[in-house]
């Protein structure tokens, strides 16, 4: 393997509509395909390049106590980019891991938000600078580690 990247990434949601509305409100994801059958799914991107899959399959919430996706990370260009995503999530009354933008580590350039989407499954938004003058929530370990 030469070159080698992630393509999509697939996510169980208990509520396609409300997955699918969230996940384009907070990513401006446009919907690439959907299903309007029995079996109900949606292909989320952007500029027609497939991001994330949506599939209504499971009951209850995400949980973090169990084997498989930690958290699911989204990079933007800018700490101005994150702080606007931040404004509309606390619109949409999400739950966050800490409060406002952190370094992913104490004295880390890089940094961002961390959050829950309508199932529980825990996202970030990050920029890859600008989050030197803010203080790390964890000590010692990597802030999107362990949240």
């Amino acid at each position: 393997m030469q070159e080698l990247s992630t393509g999509h990434i697939g996510l169980n949601v208990t509520d396609l509509d409300r997955s699918r509305d969230f996940y384009q409100r907070v990513f401006g994801f446009d919907v690439l395909a959907e299903s309007d059958g029995e079996r109900r799914w949606a292909f989320l991107g952007r500029d027609g390049r497939l991001v994330v899959t949506l599939w209504q399959q499971s009951a209850g919430e995400f949980s973090s106590g169990t084997p498989g996706l930690h958290h699911l990370s989204f990079q933007v260009g800018s700490i101005e980019e994150v702080r606007e995503a931040e404004a509309l999530l606390r619109e949409l009354e999400v739950t966050f891991a800490y409060d406002g933008v952190v370094p992913h580590g104490e004295g880390a350039g890089s940094g961002g938000i961390f959050f829950t989407d309508p199932d529980g499954i825990r996202l970030e938004i990050y920029s890859p600078t600008g989050a030197e003058d803010a203080k790390a929530p964890t000590a010692g370990a990597p802030t999107c580690g362990f949240f």
